[in-house]
This record gives C-alpha cells, structure tokens and sequence, in this order.
C-alpha cells in the first residue's frame, strides 16, 4: 500500500521550484500490469493523476506541490484508490540546501468489497538539487513517519534526474525513493514479524511533445517490497499523454 504513497512525485516538490514558476499537470496512462504480471493483478487500467505546482515567495524562496492521483483499476474500470500528497520546500539561507515538508495519504477498496487506508506519511528533511552535463538532478534525505497501528520512524532518501534532448523536444526523467518501514505494522496479517524491511519506488518516465503543453510517452513503474513480499522488482510499463497548462 505505502508504494502508491510515494509514486516519485515527491522529487518534483523538491526539484522543479528551481527552474519552474507555475504548473498544471494532468497525466492519462494506461497501466499494463496485467500484461506483465497476470498473477498478481487482475486487470490492466488507466489512471488519472493532477497536479499544480507553485513557486512561492516564501521569505523569498520555496515551492508548493498539491496532487491528487486515482486508479481505475475497480471493476469495469470504477476507481478503485485515489491517493493525495502537499509538498512544501523553504529556504531562509544562502546555501542551496533547502527543507523539505510533505504529507501523502488516501484510500481504497479490495475485492470483493471492503475499504483500507492509504497510511498517512508525514516526512521531514533536506533537499539539494543541482546540474552535471546538461541533467537536472536533485538528492534528498528526509526523516519520515507512518502512521501504521505501531507507528513506523524511518529514515527516507529520493534520487531525481531530468534531461531535454533535441531541444526538449525529448524529455527523459525518473526517481527513486527509498525508505524502511516497520514489517510489524500492527495487523494481524503482519502480526509476529520483526524488524525493518527495505522497500523503494522508482517511475522512469520518457515524454515526446507533440506542441506546446502536449506530450505522449510511457513510465515504469518499479517497485519493491511494495506489492509483495518476495525479493523481487516488479516493474510495470504504461503508455500516456500529458498535458501541461
């Protein structure tokens, strides 16, 4: 459940405020796990996701990311999890090294039909972003918590990077974000384990614009210890449009 909390997002809350001023952001992809992986998910699915981000003058810096994300992955494509993350970066120092707040959490429903929480996040910490051969990319460590029956503290690290090529013509972009969490998380289905598991997340994305504002392209999403509890990656490609106004 914790995976689709952290769907990478949290890296464009901590890069994009230094180079973009305003955006809207509204994706549709068509998620082919099915296809990949018939044993474990029932059905291939669209999903929707919108976001705004800001450039605030806070003290004269930060930024501000709100999202909101759903999967139509319900039968007969109904929305079957919907999923909500606010970000906000703050710097009231000379150095680029900038903090970072965020909170994620939402809903969602299993067959047949019984509900279950997307578990609140909440994360704390720093973000520094930078440029080498022409890539856009930015490191982050933050302090984070779950709110799991036994509350989960954990410490959490994201990896961002970004590249135009043919004058941005072609955009190549990704994240990783990995963190560790509690494997007792106070429910009976993981009653009696110990310890911490390692899991992370990653969505290396490809985009072609097609005129101005408008692009297609795919993601992949990559997850462990996420949707199962096996070692192993999954990974699930998608095709998609994004619309940016």
């Amino acid at each position: 459940m914790n995976s689709r909390m952290n769907t990478g997002l949290i890296f464009l809350s901590l890069f994009f405020f230094s180079f973009v001023v305003l955006s809207q952001d509204l994706q549709i992809h068509y998620d082919f796990r099915h296809t990949v992986d018939p044993k474990l998910n029932p059905r291939n699915f669209p999903m929707i996701s919108f976001q705004y981000f800001k450039q605030l003058d806070t003290v004269g810096t930060g930024s501000f990311l709100f999202k909101v994300q759903t999967f139509l992955d319900g039968e007969k494509n109904n929305t079957n999890q919907a999923f909500l993350q606010v970000s906000q970066s703050l710097r009231f120092w000379k150095p680029k090294v900038y903090l970072s707040l965020n909170y994620s959490g939402g809903l969602g429903i299993a067959q047949p039909s019984f509900g279950y929480y997307l578990r609140n996040s909440f994360g704390a910490g720093v973000a520094y972003p930078f440029q080498w051969k022409g890539a856009w990319l930015s490191a982050a460590a933050l302090y984070r918590y779950n709110a799991f029956q036994k509350g989960s503290h954990d410490p959490q690290f994201i990896f961002y990077f970004g590249r135009g090529f043919l004058n941005y013509k072609i955009f190549v972009e990704g994240s990783i974000v990995a963190w560790t969490e509690n494997r007792d998380q106070g429910v009976d289905y993981t009653k009696g384990q110990t310890g911490k598991k390692f899991a992370f997340f990653g969505d290396p994305q490809i985009w072609f614009n097609i005129k101005k504002g408008l692009a297609v392209g795919s993601r992949i999403s990559l997850y462990y210890h996420l949707l199962t509890d096996k070692n192993t990656i999954q990974a699930y490609p998608t095709i998609g449009t994004r619309y940016k106004f």
